[in-house]
């Protein structure tokens, strides 16, 4: 009984580090168009800031890869959320204490990319090393702590900037840095499995040279720009596309978004064992499409706004899935496989939202032809930036079936 507890102890202190992560990568987008109102920050140093935050992650990804089973699962754990800890205090005091606002912002941003990053290799291997039946579920329950926390972080962020104004909007990372710093005192004392022994595991190069790893790498690329192409830029999508005051955008577009994220990881965390994951990943990568669709292309900013909280429930699964997926065809990958794993999820996370910007920013330069649509540039460039993101899921879906078929062959559940 006193095993049990201890590892009902491991999975919150996982469950909140993937709260963690909902914060370090979602805050600093509610602040966007407050940067660009007191640093004068555009729309091309605001993609700067999103390719910072994945782009770091990425590198600390591969380290991690070469060197978490040489330090332990607690000391990254830890180091994870003491950088995810100093990134937030950061993003509060820098910016208005250097000379140029946007070195600040940069900075803060590396520093809890750092964070994220090693919570993002480390917390998916400890969850799935626990004694438990329906690994995938408990995966798909882990992730979903990933969404509250991102509703979290949206919710109360945002009515506290409505109630105590912009100008003191610095105040919140302050706040939030105390998720991290308490999560720091639980780590350091949860007991944790043991890593698989070195000379169990499959070696990295067998794996990066099987169809079926190949698939789930480029599923996971595609999975994180499908999720973080929408999520990073629907707040100011919202305000500046669709016309919608920042409280109600920010609340039925990145809230509603994490909601319906939620949603569907919590449900298939709870009855996921009777369902067929690669049936339920295919169905939610047309709906994501639906929702590119609608979000880009419906002229009702309503309907608009609801197929940017509807893609929450469409990718929930495919980061975890895919995960989950791997980890059943391969019980033997480690750590090193959920991290070029997680390399793979976090260019995704990268392209994707650098790719609407890039897109956005190309676009809105096109003033006439937008005023012969009767819309504005920013308007004209938003709404092609997001129709862009709409390749991933195509691929993705495009993916799935070839992955079923590799399945099939190696006789794999799939």
């Amino acid at each position: 009984m006193e095993q049990k507890q201890n590892f009902k102890s491991t999975r919150l202190a996982c469950y909140r580090g993937y709260i963690v992560q909902g914060i370090v990568n979602n805050l600093s987008p509610l602040f966007f168009v407050i940067f660009q109102k007191e640093f004068g920050i555009s729309y091309g140093m605001i993609s700067s800031l999103i390719l910072f935050n994945f782009v770091t992650q990425i590198i600390v990804d591969i380290l991690c890869v070469k060197f978490v089973d040489r330090i332990g699962y607690r000391i990254t754990a830890v180091a994870a959320h003491v950088c995810g800890a100093a990134g937030l205090l950061s993003l509060g005091i820098l910016p208005r204490i250097l000379p140029f606002p946007f070195l600040g912002l940069a900075i803060a941003t590396m520093i809890t990319a750092v964070g994220g990053g090693m919570i993002e290799v480390i917390i998916s291997p400890i969850i799935d090393s626990l004694p438990s039946d329906a690994k995938d579920a408990k995966m798909s329950l882990l992730h979903s702590f990933y969404c509250w926390g991102q509703v979290g972080v949206v919710l109360i962020t945002t009515l506290a900037v409505k109630l105590i104004g912009e100008e003191y909007w610095w105040l919140l990372p302050l706040f939030w840095a105390l998720v991290p710093a308490y999560n720091i005192m639980k780590f350091a004392k949860v007991p944790l499995m043991p890593t698989i022994p070195a000379e169990e595991k499959i070696p990295l190069g067998a794996l990066c040279r099987s169809k079926i790893f190949f698939l789930a790498m480029v599923l996971m690329l595609c999975a994180g720009a499908s999720e973080l192409a929408m999520s990073q830029w629907s707040s100011l999508f919202a305000e500046k596309a669709l016309g919608v005051p920042k409280v109600l955008g920010d609340l039925l577009g990145p809230c509603l978004f994490a909601v319906f994220m939620g949603i569907g990881r919590t449900i298939y965390g709870i009855w996921g064992a009777k369902l067929n994951l690669h049936r339920v990943l295919a169905l939610s990568s047309v709906l994501c499409v639906l929702c590119y669709l609608g979000a880009s292309l419906v002229p009702n900013p309503m309907i608009a706004l609801l197929s940017c909280a509807l893609c929450g429930f469409s990718i929930s699964l495919m980061w975890p899935g895919v995960l989950s997926t791997t980890s059943a065809a391969y019980p033997k990958g480690g750590t090193a496989m959920f991290g070029v794993l997680a390399v793979c999820g976090d260019i995704g996370c990268s392209v994707g939202p650098a790719l609407t910007g890039a897109v956005s920013d190309f676009v809105s330069r096109f003033g006439a032809f937008a005023a012969s649509l009767s819309v504005t540039a920013d308007q004209l460039g938003l709404k092609a930036g997001m129709l862009s993101a709409i390749v991933f899921p195509l691929i993705l879906l495009l993916c799935l079936v070839l992955l079923k078929r590799a399945l099939q062959k190696k006789k794999l559940p799939g």
